[in-house]
């Protein structure tokens, strides 16, 4: 069997930290905490879990910060969380295991990572990042804000999921000024800019309500032709956004279909054109592609997975195309399917008494 290091980086955390290290106890055999500044009781929560608790100097750079923890490691394989992360309690089952059974010929593990969820508790936003890593290969990260671990080799993706949980009093437009400030401070250096910088640095603009900066950036990531491709496609997303946000739907619709340049359309790319021409009453049209997006399903591998474009999303807007034009059983077909994956949906309960009273 395998030994694990957990290694973290943590600053003011004493919200949630706690629940993280509770979910993964009973599977690591060393825990790291390194802590970057923490002014809350941060460091005392995670001596309750650790003697191993190192304090970095933060230099504007989480790459940095995180190489560190790596290099305190001393178990065969190294994983990493943040504090607002938890291990669910049949994802820790699987991850104990997983922890019997891997095979020293896996140099990494790439686990699901659940980041947003609907009113329900069902993802809604998936993708898979590499957790679980042999500390001989040495692996690095990379990238001083939104890093990633560059990792190569025989790679195992496992069916386990990592849910990301914010605490409510955590404020996350504080750090996302953080990150902001620290992209715009290296610009200011004369940095360069990697193309997953130009990406990272649009989104954080996006965010802060900066749209035709992010829109500018977000094309620069798009002319360096060497960004990942899901990434591409998301700019496009998030391009098509900020052309919303600005009152543009002919800048909007230019954007999503710059995505068809890269790929298939996207499940959610395919929705939002139906969407746009369900505003504008063109329903033929949308039909069109929001049955596209139930045909398109997900990118699958390392790409993201937001299961509501391919599933009730679709289902639920065919329902009122279809009844817009006339198409009365094929109406009452999609407000069915939409009814399996959502039947406590509002809008899904409004639809059913509607047919119900249209049939009687």
């Amino acid at each position: 069997m395998i030994s694990i290091s957990l290694c973290m980086i943590v600053k003011n955390e004493e919200e949630v930290l706690h629940r993280c290290l509770s979910s993964v106890k009973d599977i690591c055999d060393e825990i790291i905490i390194i802590d970057t500044g923490s002014t809350d009781k941060t460091k005392e929560i995670a001596r309750v879990f650790t003697d191993k608790v190192l304090d970095f100097e933060w230099i504007d750079d989480f790459a940095a910060a995180r190489n560190f923890a790596f290099s305190q490691a001393k178990m065969d394989y190294i994983f990493w969380m943040d504090a607002d992360d938890v291990l669910l309690n049949e994802d820790q089952e699987k991850f104990l295991r997983l922890k019997k059974t891997l095979e020293s010929s896996y140099d990494a593990v790439s686990f699901i990572y659940n980041i947003a969820f609907d009113e329900y508790g069902s993802p809604t936003f998936s993708y898979r990042r590499n957790r679980l890593v042999k500390s001989c290969r040495d692996f690095k990260w990379v990238g001083f804000v939104h890093e990633y671990l560059e990792v190569s080799g025989n790679i195992l993706s496992a069916d386990i999921a990592i849910t990301h949980r914010k605490s409510d009093k955590i404020n996350s437009s504080e750090r996302s000024g953080r990150n902001l400030a620290i992209y715009e401070a290296r610009l200011e250096r004369g940095d360069p800019f990697t193309p997953r910088d130009l990406y990272y640095y649009a989104n954080e603009l996006k965010d802060h309500r900066q749209y035709l900066k992010a829109i500018m950036y977000y094309r620069e990531f798009l002319a360096t032709k060497k960004g990942w491709v899901e990434d591409e496609i998301r700019a496009c997303a998030m391009m098509a956004e900020c052309y919303q946000k600005l009152g543009n739907k002919d800048k909007e619709k230019e954007a999503l279909a710059l995505s068809l340049k890269y790929d298939t359309p996207r499940p959610e790319i395919s929705c939002r054109f139906g969407d746009l021409y369900k505003a504008d009453k063109s329903f033929r049209k949308a039909i069109i592609w929001y049955k596209l997006a139930l045909e398109g399903g997900n990118s699958g591998g390392q790409g993201f997975n937001q299961p509501a474009y391919s599933t009730w999303y679709p289902h639920l807007q065919l329902c009122v195309a279809y009844w817009e034009i006339g198409e009365k059983d094929l109406s009452i077909e999609h407000h069915l399917h939409a009814k399996k994956y959502r039947p406590d949906d509002a809008s899904v309960r409004q639809n059913d008494e509607f047919f119900k009273n249209y049939i009687k």
